[in-house]
């Protein structure tokens, strides 16, 4: 067994579940955070019994206090690992979708992500290394999504915030990576808290979590899973942002649940 342990936040359903399985099958230790206990304890209970050490802290990560909590419970523990996956989404038009949602996505996608980004990339630069993956989206690469406003809008800042401090580290020639992680639709339960039916098949949270970590022992900065979304991604560049705010737009329209 590895020393240092692998923490993944949301770790309780979809990407942030497949992560904890994959690290565990490479021998690491794990902390294992989210808001459903249930849901923590079941994962694990099926991870020790394969002989995984599996600490567990539930925190509801939209409230500061929590994150701050979190990254105290963690100063102890010698982290090598630290995939900041927590997040949700939410689709329709901004006149019509849940302020209060909308606030609490932004405290969880962008609030937290940032403190415990910047709170364990501190911790892993004063150890001398680690690699720590921030879990973003396609959206992220585009330049707005209307009928996603507030989810696209996070997941570019996410995407946004982690190409600049990759590039600060690698200027300092650190040993630690940062990295984003930007798939499309992934068969989760995104789908059914987001109030949204994707045109595009999704890919697995297996194939994208083992994907995603290949590339992050790579230290690739941005890891986007498929071909397709990174033609897509690639070919955005070369249109006007006007029209490809209006493309996506139709795409997105057409994916609000009936």
């Amino acid at each position: 067994m590895k020393k240092h342990f692998a923490v993944v936040t949301g770790a309780s359903s979809g990407i942030g579940k497949e992560f904890a399985r994959q690290l565990a099958r490479e021998g690491y230790p794990l902390v294992l955070v989210a808001r459903r206990k249930e849901r923590l304890e079941e994962l694990k209970a099926e991870l020790e019994k394969k002989g995984t050490t599996c600490l567990l802290i539930t925190a509801d990560l939209s409230k500061t206090a929590e994150c701050i909590r979190l990254v105290e419970e963690l100063e102890e523990i010698p982290v090598s690992i630290f995939i900041n996956n927590a997040g949700f989404g939410d689709c329709g038009s901004f006149l019509d979708t849940d302020a209060k949602k909308e606030l609490e996505m932004i405290d969880v996608n962008i609030k937290a992500m940032h403190l415990l980004m910047k709170k364990m990339l501190y911790s892993m630069e004063q150890q001398g290394h680690g690699y720590l993956l921030n879990v973003a989206s396609s959206a992220g690469l585009l330049p707005a999504g209307p009928y996603m406003a507030t989810y696209y809008a996070t997941k570019a800042y996410v995407a946004s915030l982690t190409r600049a401090v990759a590039a600060e580290l690698k200027q300092k020639n650190s040993n630690v990576y940062v990295g984003a992680l930007c798939p499309g639709p992934v068969d989760t339960e995104f789908n059914d808290v987001a109030n949204v039916e994707f045109a595009l098949p999704g890919i697995t949270p297996e194939y994208c979590a083992s994907y995603a970590i290949s590339q992050m022992k790579r230290r690739k900065t941005v890891i986007v899973p498929t071909l397709t979304l990174k033609a897509a991604t690639t070919f955005a560049r070369f249109i006007p942002q006007k029209l490809l705010i209006d493309i996506v737009g139709h795409q997105q329209k057409k994916k609000l649940t009936k």
